[in-house]
């Protein structure tokens, strides 16, 4: 199929391959190694974290009045974007690339459907794993609602492209694209679809988009665990004795707590089969892991070695894990966790919040950033991020206290 369309011509494009394949094609490309458990490894170059200096919201009819512009949400020019979209096919032009269709939401009220452009298999393989996989008879009529565009070889030109440096992550509300460049951390594919489900389902279906993990007990009881990157999402919800409905992002509606996704985005610095025997055992055939290092000239992971980063990672399909709710839904939470960082001993170690307790802490996000999760964090830093997600909050954040409050 042509992506002439998007305006990528002369390309050879590859459509819905395997993660097999795209794991082959990456070791063949020499851009990726399998470890000794058949997980592949990949380095994401520069950058092994976000760089939230560099994400923009186009400014536009859309937007204007809507979105929380300042230091999380900075305004782009609307033709700064058309002519750094066209840069960056043009980049595209005479090479391999490999396109996804796929989707997010998985109570299916409120789909979205996503078709994701990548320069490298590697990170064609990530969106497999991480957004939700369309059956073979929902491919043949497949019709996206939004584009990624990922190159992270194409470097933007600050002075002419309207940039801070030369990577970028840009939503275009108005396009329904999102552009990310010069950067292979994939990271920012997962989290610019966070960003667009943020500003839609608060903004235009009254549902509560959370940055949290969710499971569900034998009792039908439904738990959500919000937090930051690190302060414990992924770890507490992939509990052995309940099912998993995600790790990261989720939508409360009227009556489900459902997953955005479709996998899992681990941490691995210090993983072990014995701390995390569910997340351990997710690393096989199929899993990417990012930014580790092997134990003397084998290929075995040292999930220890963080001499690249300590934000070491490993993405794999949700169904990697052995007990998991499906599909990924539950009922409405009959449990609300609010997971802090607290580096400086400022909080007790657990306290339990009435209803005005709950609403400050969520708006103010007492919490600390902590070292390799953002480009430039090394040491533990003091943060409130409010609602516990302020870098992927379009909206001000009283909209998502005001939701959450209601419910």
């Amino acid at each position: 199929m042509s992506l002439e369309k998007y305006g990528i011509y002369n390309s050879d494009s590859h459509w819905n391959l395997s993660p097999e394949k795209l794991a082959e094609i990456s070791i063949i490309l020499k851009q990726a190694k399998e470890t000794n458990t058949g997980a592949i490894s990949v380095d994401t170059g520069e950058f092994t974290g976000r760089s939230p200096k560099d994400r923009f919201v186009v400014k536009d009819d859309i937007t204007t009045d809507s979105v929380w512009w300042g230091d999380v949400n900075i305004p782009f020019e609307s033709k700064n974007f058309d002519k750094l979209y066209d840069k960056a096919c043009k980049h595209l032009e005479n090479k391999e690339i490999y396109v996804r269709d796929s989707y997010a939401c998985a109570d299916s009220n409120f789909k979205l459907n996503i078709r994701v452009i990548n320069e490298y298999p590697w990170s064609n393989m990530f969106a497999y794993n991480m957004f939700l996989r369309p059956t073979k008879k929902e491919l043949k009529d497949f019709k996206e609602d939004w584009l990624i565009l990922n190159v992270p070889s194409f470097k933007a030109d600050p002075a002419i492209d309207g940039t801070r440096q030369h990577n970028f992550a840009i939503i275009n509300f108005t396009k329904k694209i999102i552009l990310i460049g010069g950067t292979g951390y994939t990271g920012e594919i997962k989290k610019g679809i966070f960003s667009v489900l943020n500003f839609l389902l608060p903004h235009e279906k009254n549902v509560l988009s959370m940055h949290c993990s969710a499971n569900i007990g034998k009792e039908e009881d439904t738990a959500i665990f919000f937090g930051l990157s690190g302060t414990g999402k992924t770890t507490l919800s992939a509990d052995p004795d309940r099912l998993l409905i995600g790790d990261d992002e989720h939508g409360w509606s009227d009556n489900t707590v459902f997953n955005f996704e479709g996998g899992c985005y681990a941490k691995c610095i210090d993983l072990s089969k014995e701390k995390e025997p569910d997340i351990f055992n997710a690393i096989k055939p199929g899993a990417l892991l990012e930014n580790i290092r092997f134990k003397n000239n084998s290929n075995v992971v040292d999930f220890e070695n963080t001499s690249v980063t300590q934000n070491t990672r490993v993405s794999y399909p949700i169904n990697h894990i052995r007990n998991i709710a499906n599909p990924s839904i539950g009922d409405s939470p009959k449990n609300i966790f609010f997971l802090t960082c607290d580096a400086f001993g400022v909080l007790p170690p657990i306290s339990k919040l009435d209803v005005g307790q709950a609403m400050y802490h969520f708006i103010s996000g007492y919490t600390a950033k902590i070292a390799g999760t953002e480009e430039g964090i090394n040491e533990p830093q003091t943060t409130f991020s409010a609602c516990f997600g302020a870098p992927f909050l379009p909206l001000h954040p009283t909209k998502y206290a005001e939701l959450l409050g209601n419910k």
